[in-house]
C-alpha cells in the first residue's frame, strides 16, 4: 500500500507542476493587466494546492501533514488577499489598460 500512495503522491506533485507551468505559457495568452494577475492568482493557487496534497500523500498522515495542512490553509487566506490588494491598489491609482489608453 506504501508504493502506491507514494505514486499517486508523485503524481499528484508532478500534475501540480505541470499546471503551474502552463499556465505560466497561458499568461503572455493575455495583454491584459487585470487578465494576467486573474489567471496568475488560480494557477498559482491550484497548482500550490495540488502539489502540497501530492506531499501530504506521498509522507503518510502524520504530523509533517498536518504542518502542511497548516500552510495550505494560511496561503488559501493569503494569497486571495494578496491578489485582491494588488488589483485594487492598479485599479485605483488609475492604472488604464492598452485598450483604455487608446
Amino acid at each position: 500500500m506504501g508504493i502506491v500512495l507514494e505514486w499517486f503522491g508523485n503524481t499528484l506533485m508532478v500534475i501540480g507542476v505541470i499546471f503551474m507551468a502552463l499556465g505560466v505559457f497561458g499568461i503572455y495568452r493575455f495583454n491584459d493587466f487585470f487578465l494576467r494577475i486573474l489567471i496568475t492568482a488560480k494557477v498559482d493557487t491550484v497548482g500550490f494546492i495540488t502539489v502540497m496534497f501530492g506531499l501530504m500523500v506521498k509522507n503518510g498522515f502524520s504530523i509533517f501533514s498536518g504542518k502542511i495542512l497548516v500552510v495550505l490553509v494560511m496561503y488559501l487566506i493569503t494569497n486571495p488577499l494578496a491578489t485582491h490588494a494588488v488589483t485594487r491598489s492598479a485599479h485605483l491609482s488609475g492604472y488604464k489598460t492598452k485598450k483604455e489608453r487608446m
